[in-house]
């Protein structure tokens, strides 16, 4: 394997304007078939944001947590603090401070939650779900994903999924934004069926 942001705070999906091949149902059927097992996946990530005006991409690292069927917990550690959660139909956020942490209400909230429930939905094998995407298999490991929405891709232009070697695991997902605008996040350490049970998805 998302799961911040400038636009997307956990999630980093990259979509790609090229001719790609048809993919036969048993491509599909393969990806779900290594997933189902997975219950629980925990993982360390590392995210880069890379903007034309910056020298630099911007970095921020973290930590994924992952329990089915759709709990999921993204915590940033740094530059700021910061934890994302989906927990029995709820997301909820939390901004850290001098003061400890302060949970967010701002309308950007159902951006998260759109962003979290794909995101629950590609730990299950599941890619082609979402109606909004023209989503392709390009050989064994790269998913693409491309906006059906003018309005849509005019926010995000594409999504790129690499799958890992490793049975449903992703390795990284881009977001491109534009046309020199783009979000790569990577995973690492990346642990399945180990257990979560001392992770709170329910709170800070």
């Amino acid at each position: 394997m998302r799961i911040l942001w400038s636009k997307w705070p956990v999630v980093c999906i990259v979509f790609f304007f090229m001719a790609v091949p048809c993919v036969r149902g048993g491509d599909w059927d393969r990806i779900r078939e290594k997933a189902i097992d997975i219950q629980t996946l925990s993982a360390q990530f590392v995210q880069e944001k890379h903007l034309e005006i910056l020298i630099n991409p911007l970095i921020s690292k973290g930590a994924f947590y992952f329990s089915a069927p759709e709990s999921l917990r993204w915590e940033y550690f740094s530059p700021i603090r910061s934890i994302l959660l989906m927990h029995d139909g709820r997301v909820r956020r939390f901004i850290g401070g001098e003061n400890g942490f302060k949970e967010d209400h701002s309308p950007g909230l159902q951006a998260m939650e759109m962003v979290l429930q794909e995101i629950s939905l590609w730990l299950k094998g599941e890619f082609t779900d979402n109606p909004n995407y023209h989503t392709s298999l390009v050989g064994d490991h790269k998913i693409v994903m491309v906006p059906r929405s003018k309005a849509f891709s005019e926010i995000i232009q594409k999504i790129e999924i690499l799958l890992s070697d490793r049975p449903g695991v992703i390795e990284t997902i881009t977001i491109y934004e534009g046309e020199t605008s783009f979000t790569k996040i990577r995973f690492q350490d990346v642990k399945i069926n180990q257990g979560v049970v001392d992770i709170n998805f329910d709170g800070q």
